[in-house]
């Protein structure tokens, strides 16, 4: 690990053998421990926690007051709200040790987590969703899905630029600031431009 390829607040605490990418910013009172891997050019907030073996893809950028928990795998260009949060074990008991019963849950590239929103163990978020804040996740969401609401629901379908998409007759939509293209067939969205 270069000590000086990424930037650590004082007040952060970095366990060993931990790999951080390049030009990563690690803010006050943040922890970072042992066997995780974090990207080039992500941004840890204040007191956020990356728990044992969590791998954070590049550019993923985490407000204040989030743990990541092991289990948990963000792709490139995540965004998670101020204080969002994830799970990691779906019946915790204090009496009961379940750390080998993690669940896995893999936040796909693109995606957005709003402020304050839960987001169940074992449910993946898909490429380029929204999760909006507040909102509870209790199953898998699709890619490019908006989601509100507890337990979350799906209200529409968001573009890479995170713009709602309105489709037409056709079954297309295109992106009010990028101008990309759309195409929503089957119940399934995908960038065609």
């Amino acid at each position: 690990m270069m000590m000086n390829s990424y930037f650590a607040h004082p007040t952060a605490v970095i366990d060993d053998n931990c790999n951080i990418g390049e030009e990563t910013k690690i803010w006050h009172f943040s922890h970072v421990m042992s066997g995780s891997i974090i990207g080039e050019r992500c941004n840890l907030g204040q007191n956020v926690v990356v728990s044992p073996d969590v791998v954070l893809g590049n550019n993923v950028k985490i407000q204040n007051n989030v743990s990541i928990y092991t289990g948990v795998i963000c792709e490139d260009d995540v965004f998670l709200g101020p204080s969002m949060v994830f799970t990691n074990v779906i019946n915790p008991r204090s009496a009961i040790n379940r750390r080998n019963q993690y669940a896995k849950t893999i936040v796909k590239k693109g995606a957005s987590i709003g402020a304050n929103a839960t987001i169940v163990c074992g449910n993946d978020i898909g490429a380029y969703a929204f999760v909006g804040a507040g909102a509870v996740v209790t199953k898998s969401i699709p890619n490019y899905a908006l989601v509100v609401g507890n337990p979350s629901k799906q209200i529409g379908w968001v573009g890479e630029y995170g713009h709602r998409l309105e489709f037409n007759h056709e079954g297309i939509a295109i992106c009010p600031e990028s101008k990309q293209e759309y195409k929503l067939e089957n119940n399934i969205v995908k960038r065609i431009k």
